[in-house]
């Protein structure tokens, strides 16, 4: 026979955890949320010893369609296309991490705009390197919603404290080929 104590304490123990559950449910964030894609990208790229790099995002036509707008792929593939056999492409370094070799030990992701249909969201990443430009760490996605879905639309930061974007080098790009 179950005791009352028993019983109220099985009860209360099941209504925490029913409890705990639902805050970690609420506390994931949606696939489609921005900020989580970002999360999701830098949790990757900080991964092991964090010199994988984000370059998965870009590496092929299929992976651009997942993770960039359909503008930004389309300007991507004519950059491509005008380029030079055997010059180098337009994009010659992995914009997740901002570098030639990527340095990613950790990451802080923060919501600077967020509308119903763009956003921009600042990533400031640490690697086991200091920079010699603070400005260096962070890295600037602009999103926007396209079939429902949040898209990057462009990526930017700076260099040796120099601006960069993805969207002004390819179309720079295209501008010296013509």
């Amino acid at each position: 026979m179950v005791s009352r104590r028993t019983f109220v304490l099985t009860g209360l123990a099941g209504l925490l955890a029913g409890a705990a559950s639902r805050r970690a449910r609420a506390a994931q964030p949606s696939p489609n949320d921005p900020v989580a894609i970002i999360n999701a990208i830098y949790a990757r790229a900080a991964k092991g010893k964090g010199d994988g790099g984000g370059a998965f995002i870009i590496e092929n036509k299929a992976a651009k369609a997942k993770y960039l707008s359909n503008s930004l792929v389309d300007l991507w593939a004519r950059a491509d296309a005008n380029t030079p056999k055997g010059d180098i492409p337009p994009i010659d370094f992995d914009p997740v991490t901002n570098s030639q070799e990527p340095d990613v030990k950790s990451f802080k992701v923060e919501a600077e705009k967020l509308e119903t249909d763009k956003a921009v969201i600042a990533v400031t990443i640490a690697g086991r390197m200091p920079r010699a430009k603070p400005s260096d760490n962070t890295i600037r996605y602009n999103f926007v919603r396209e079939d429902g879905k949040w898209k990057i639309d462009d990526i930017s930061g700076t260099i040796d404290g120099e601006a960069w974007s993805i969207r002004d080098i390819l179309s720079e790009s295209l501008k010296e080929l013509a």
